[in-house]
């Protein structure tokens, strides 16, 4: 027997990968990509010490957050050097061209929010970010800034000055 309505979950899921696809594409329009976006947007965004940290403020693995800092500092866009105090600890730093490709993404995100938020009232959006971080929660992924946030929640909090 078909259920009257596609799952929640499948509708989710559908909706997330064409939205996510859509980003992408945007971000690599602008020279970019979404690993990009969030190492710039976490580096601008947060006051830390060490890549171990912005790892953790990212929520991924050091090894993959490597991968993409050789490749950003290949481009010129972040520069990663030794603590002096502690040689163990790699800081990582925007360069110039880093600063001005967050600039460049910014916008980029700035018209892509613009965009999904067609049509849409503040009332509808406020409701449906109620209803994301429950779903989240229903699957068991709440973290310690707010019951179903994912684990960037708190960078984009802090993050909305700067968009």
């Amino acid at each position: 027997m078909r259920p009257a309505r596609a799952p929640i979950g499948l509708q989710l899921s559908q909706a997330s990968r064409a939205v996510s696809r859509a980003f992408d594409d945007a971000l690599a329009a602008a020279g970019g990509s979404l690993p990009i976006w969030l190492v710039l947007i976490t580096l601008r965004t947060q006051n830390l010490a060490s890549q171990r940290e912005l790892a953790e403020a990212m929520g991924i693995r050091e090894a993959t957050l490597t991968h993409h800092l050789t490749s950003m500092e290949s481009g010129g866009l972040i520069s990663r050097r030794r603590d002096a105090a502690n040689r163990r600890i790699q800081v990582v730093e925007l360069t110039t061209a880093g600063n001005e490709m967050f600039d460049r993404l910014r916008g980029v995100a700035m018209s892509f929010d613009k965009r999904l938020r067609s049509g849409i009232t503040a009332a509808e959006i406020a409701a449906l970010e109620q209803v994301l971080g429950r779903i989240a929660a229903n699957v068991g992924a709440a973290d310690g800034a707010r019951p179903g946030a994912p684990p960037w929640t708190a960078m984009a909090d802090s993050a909305r000055s700067q968009l």
